[in-house]
């Protein structure tokens, strides 16, 4: 049988006892085989690396290669890839076809995911591969005009997502109050990439928008794309859950004056009226401070869980204030094509004309950077395709 090289991801030790052991990538080969009726031989062009791929390497909150019940897996869940061969019947893809790879392993009746190829579905493929065989219905085809480049495209489910998520948010917000607004509502968030793109979306309908960082480059790119930049280090202990389990005698009174000038901060941006939607994609010692910055009627949302996975609320507080809270994951499948399409008409896509592109033998290096937080752009590129 044929093989590939790919970086894959051995299962951690058995014993969980003294905490998660973070795992490694090694380089090795790995059996591929012919495509099946139904399925097409693709190889895999740039990625973007995901959350979900630093959770596999941290096994966090679980070990996903033991959860499968195998001994290693291959990672890489967003991406472009390129047709090689395709099944005998398959329609509408052709060799030589760019294409992006949606990595949705089981599918509710309603088109979500379920489970996630290259992470939690067993036995599925990942993109750290030279190589991988995937269901047809799988690949939304790129357009053909060739107007913006394979690494435009490759962050796309970080797209996908804030599509999903906005659609709902937005839909949810606007169920409580009227069209007519007297003060420009805010949509503040802090997290990566999606939320990101999610604020483009907001600004579009006509919101205020505006996003955290702690990192000059980042709050760079915020103001450039029409964003309110705020600085985290403006509230540098703005994390309850280490405050109330430091330890540390000042902990509280720290914590206090961080969430004091936040909700100032807050304030002056929003008039007084608190954030209409949160974009909360962090959560855990900061969810706090999201509930309290909240206007009335105003919505927290979430697609992501960075740095918390389990949150707290008062209901009496959260139902009298009629917060709504959102919670989705990915997107759903049949809205493939259609986003694809919105993203194609408006040029809703990340300007990455100057994010360096991770070449194959240094995707480890990359994995480490982005386990320590250690990357200046959102969108951190790698790619495969072109080796010997």
């Amino acid at each position: 049988m044929e093989t590939v090289k790919a970086w894959v991801l051995p299962a951690g030790p058995e014993d969980r006892s003294g905490g998660p052991v973070r795992g490694e990538l090694t380089l090795a080969r790995i059996p591929i085989a012919s495509p099946g009726e139904h399925e097409v031989l693709v190889e895999s062009r740039v990625g973007c690396w995901e959350a979900n791929m630093e959770h596999a390497l941290a096994r966090s909150p679980i070990d996903v290669v033991r959860q499968r019940g195998e001994d290693r897996i291959v990672v890489g869940t967003c991406g472009v890839v390129r047709v090689l061969s395709v099944g005998s019947g398959v329609r509408g893809l052709r060799e030589g076809q760019d294409c992006l790879w949606i990595p949705f392993g089981r599918i509710d009746r309603n088109g979500y995911a379920e489970s996630i190829s290259a992470y939690d579905a067993p036995g599925s493929p990942g993109l750290l591969a030279e190589r991988l065989v995937v269901p047809a219905d799988r690949l939304v085809p790129l357009p053909s005009d060739g107007r913006y480049p394979a690494e435009r495209w490759a962050p796309f489910a970080r797209y996908f997502t804030a599509w999903d998520n906005w659609r709902v948010t937005s839909r949810c917000w606007r169920s409580q109050v009227d069209d007519a607004w007297d003060e420009q509502p805010l949509v503040l968030g802090w997290g990566g990439g999606v939320v990101y793109a999610e604020l483009e979306l907001a600004r579009r309908e006509g919101f205020r928008t505006a996003m955290v960082s702690g990192r000059d480059s980042r709050l760079k790119d915020i103001a450039a794309s029409g964003a309110v930049p705020v600085d985290r280090r403006d509230f540098p202990d703005l994390d309850y859950t280490w405050a109330k389990e430091s330890g540390e005698p000042d902990a509280m009174d720290r914590y206090r004056a961080s969430e004091a000038r936040f909700l100032e901060i807050i304030g002056e941006l929003s008039g007084g009226l608190g954030v209409s939607i949160f974009l909360d994609n962090l959560g855990g010692g900061l969810h706090r401070a999201t509930l309290k910055s909240l206007a009335r009627e105003g919505v927290v949302s979430t697609v992501g869980w960075k740095t918390g996975m389990r949150l707290w609320n008062l209901r009496a507080t959260e139902c009298i204030s009629r917060h709504i809270h959102v919670h989705t994951h990915a997107w759903r499948f049949q809205d493939g094509a259609r986003i694809r399409d919105a993203m194609q008409a408006t040029g809703w896509l990340p300007d990455i004309a100057e994010e360096p592109v991770t070449p194959f033998d240094r995707i480890p290096e990359l994995a480490a950077a982005y386990g320590r937080d250690d990357l200046d752009g959102y969108f951190p590129l790698f790619s495969v395709a072109g080796r010997d």
